[in-house]
């Protein structure tokens, strides 16, 4: 973001102190990215307290919190109250919605929020290149015979079998002989 450190480090807290106090922010995209993994190593932090019994460890956990964001009122209000929030959360405490170019520089804006407990998100959609590959991959469904039909299921199986060995032979010389070819066209020519 073009600022030394100890600058960015003053903007993350103000921003952190902002976002927990009031649960989203509009920003521009690049900060609001910066934000997120900052943010969610705090909730994280409290999460951890919230789960610990001993009171040495709590307090641990909300000094080095203390620590990062730099307000206190900010922290009580996260270790205290918002941290019901997150419990059955594994992760991904906050969602970053992109809005499009502010209009006098044209830097992109986002606002960045706290996700609901009970919003499950979207699902990422299935990649069509991978279903075609799990079908092929896939083995075919094995059909039950009874003693009796199994020596007749044998003898229709190994015809079949005899069939695909006979063709491949046939497969392998076809597409070496081209190739073969090829290296005998370019000596001519050298």
């Amino acid at each position: 973001m073009g600022v030394t450190r100890e600058h960015r480090a003053a903007m993350l807290a103000n921003m952190s102190v902002s976002l927990i106090t009031h649960g989203r922010i509009k920003t521009t995209l690049a900060k609001a990215k910066a934000l997120r993994p900052f943010v969610e190593k705090i909730v994280t932090k409290a999460k951890r307290a919230a789960a610990k019994t001993e009171k040495k460890d709590k307090l641990h956990l909300r000094r080095l919190a203390m620590a990062d964001v730099r307000d206190e009122t900010a922290i009580s209000l996260l270790f205290d109250e918002k941290v019901s929030e997150f419990e059955n959360r594994p992760g991904g405490y906050t969602r970053i919605y992109k809005l499009g170019p502010r209009q006098g520089d044209a830097a992109e804006m986002a606002l960045i929020e706290f996700v609901k407990a009970d919003d499950p998100g979207y699902k990422k959609p299935k990649k069509k290149g991978a279903t075609k590959a799990k079908k092929a991959a896939a083995p075919a469904p094995v059909e039950e015979t009874s003693a009796d039909e199994a020596p007749a299921a044998a003898a229709d199986e190994a015809p079949a079998a005899e069939a695909e060995d006979e063709a491949k032979p046939d497969a392998p010389a076809d597409a070496a002989a081209p190739a073969a070819e090829e290296p005998a066209a370019d000596e001519k020519k050298a």
